[in-house]
């Protein structure tokens, strides 16, 4: 048996293991431009695309909204109304385009994404702008982080939104 150093074995296994998760990751490539339509409005962060023949769902990154689908918690201040202004920048049929950050999924498998719309509106900051969520920076996906604070801080200032509606947000 030929002699191989551990160096050698390490970097054969990681290429092993590289090729079998581009494999299995070939059916969830998205097309090059982010190019997407809307297919639904699940709450006020969270919709579902179409991407090429298939739905993903997309987390919009940087923002948190109100809770309405959490197991076991009940709806929270001002959720049912960030989802509805959700749905009304994005009813199903938009054309959006999905700016993905460094990290490209979340632990539940949902796409990552900031969301454009096709007329130019940057989606994830109009919502926080009008004051329907709050800035959720996780590293490394803080492409738009400082841009995010400062949109909530003026949401804040303004007490618009959650923040006129919601005590202790």
């Amino acid at each position: 048996m030929p002699h191989i150093s551990v160096a050698a074995a390490i970097t054969a296994a990681t290429a092993v293991t590289a090729a079998a998760l581009l494999a299995s990751c070939a059916g969830r490539q998205l097309p090059a431009d982010g190019a997407a339509v809307v297919v639904d409005v699940i709450d006020g962060d969270t919709i579902d695309v179409r991407f090429a023949g298939r739905t993903e769902r997309v987390r919009l990154t940087g923002i948190d909204t109100p809770e309405t689908h959490k197991p076991d918690s009940p709806v929270e201040c001002y959720g049912p109304e960030a989802t509805a202004h959700t749905s009304s920048l994005l009813p199903p049929g938009t054309r959006v385009t999905i700016e993905r950050d460094v990290v490209g999924r979340d632990d539940y498998g949902r796409l990552l994404g900031y969301v454009h719309r096709s007329d130019g509106l940057f989606v994830n900051h109009e919502i926080i702008r009008q004051g329907y969520a709050v800035p959720l920076s996780i590293e490394p996906n803080s492409t738009y982080a400082a841009r995010f604070a400062a949109a909530a801080r003026s949401a804040e200032a303004d007490d618009i939104g959650l923040w006129a509606a919601c005590t202790g947000r």
